[in-house]
C-alpha cells in the first residue's frame, strides 16, 4: 500500500467521521490526490465513506451503522451538547433541553429530529404537569465511548454555530 494511503487510513483511524476537506487539509494532499486514494481505500473495503445530513463522512470499517450515524451527529457542537445534557439528566423534556442550552427551540427540535431519526435518542410520553414528552437516549454506554473518541472539528463548530445564530435572529 502507497504512503499516500497509509496516512489516510492513519487519519481516519484517528478522527473518525472526518470530510474529505479536512483529511486534504491534514495531510497537505491535493485534492486530486487525495480523491484517488480515498476512491481506491473505500472500493477495497479498508474505509466505509457515509453520507449523512448532506455531508460526507469516512470511518474506519470496525464501526458499525449506527455508530457511524451516531459519530456524524456528534461531530456538531449542538447535537454533542444535547447528548451531554442527556447523559446528565435523561429522560428530559424538549423544553427543558432549550431553556437549559439557551438554545432556540427549533435547533433543539432539528436536532433532536436527527437524533430520533437513527434511534439514538427517542420521545416517550409521560403523563406530568410540566410536560407530555420526554427525551431519553437509546445506548448511554455506546454514545459516551463515541463522545470520548472524537471531538467536533473547527468547520464543524462554525457551521454550526452559524445555524444557531441564524435560529435565533428568526424567533
Amino acid at each position: 500500500m502507497s504512503d499516500t494511503r497509509s496516512r489516510i487510513r492513519d487519519c481516519i483511524n484517528r478522527e473518525p467521521g472526518i470530510h474529505f476537506n479536512d483529511i486534504t487539509r491534514e495531510l497537505d494532499i491535493a485534492t486530486g490526490q487525495t480523491q484517488y486514494h480515498v476512491r481506491k481505500l473505500v472500493s477495497a473495503g479498508k474505509l466505509h465513506k457515509e453520507s449523512i445530513e448532506g455531508r460526507t463522512h469516512y470511518f474506519p470499517p470496525t464501526y458499525s451503522a449506527w455508530e457511524r450515524e451516531a459519530i456524524a451527529l456528534l461531530r456538531r457542537e449542538t447535537t454533542r451538547e444535547i447528548v451531554l445534557y442527556l447523559l446528565r439528566n435523561d429522560p428530559a423534556p424538549p423544553a427543558e433541553i432549550t431553556a437549559q442550552l439557551d438554545l432556540a427551540r427549533s435547533t433543539v427540535e432539528w436536532h433532536l429530529s436527527r437524533l430520533i431519526e437513527r434511534d439514538i435518542a427517542r420521545k416517550e410520553p409521560v403523563k406530568s404537569e410540566d410536560a407530555r414528552l420526554v427525551v431519553t437516549l437509546s445506548n448511554k454506554q455506546e454514545l459516551y465511548r463515541l463522545l470520548r473518541e472524537i471531538e467536533p472539528r473547527l468547520l464543524d463548530r462554525v457551521v454550526d454555530r452559524f445555524s444557531r445564530l441564524t435560529d435565533e435572529l428568526l424567533e
